[in-house]
């Protein structure tokens, strides 16, 4: 059983940067999509990057237009991890943020969250000066 487990969150200026993280504490995620979503207080949860393996070595990897160019998010097999690195930070970044897993590939359905089957606690993370 695939359990997941967020860090990285805190407080943070505007302009600033965080990397989020996402390990298992259950079974190893190299054979799964993650996915990170956001939701911030009052709004629905929102996909905002999803990465997955194809051959062991290729990535594929989506980004919300909200988040293109700022964040980017990566995988190391080794350390049975995920990143999510956030540059420029804006005050509208502020969420809890989450990270999922499903079996099935990163397509472009990757948003929706009804298509993961774990997902861990969150982490918050407040942009603001």
């Amino acid at each position: 059983q695939v359990q997941l487990v967020e860090s990285g969150g805190g407080l943070v200026q505007p302009g600033g940067s965080l990397r989020l993280s996402c390990a298992s504490s259950g079974s190893t995620l190299d054979a799964y999509a993650i996915g990170w979503f956001r939701q911030a207080p009052g709004k629905e949860r929102e996909g905002v990057s999803c990465i997955s393996t194809s051959g062991g070595s290729t990535y594929y990897a989506y980004y919300a237009d909200s988040i293109k160019g700022r964040f980017t998010i990566s995988r190391d097999n080794a350390k049975d991890t995920v990143y999510l690195q956030m540059n420029s930070l804006r005050p509208e970044d502020t969420a809890v943020y989450y990270c999922a897993a499903r079996a099935r590939r990163c397509y472009s359905d990757y948003y929706f969250p009804n298509s993961y089957d774990y997902w861990g606690q969150g982490t918050q993370v407040t942009v603001s000066s």
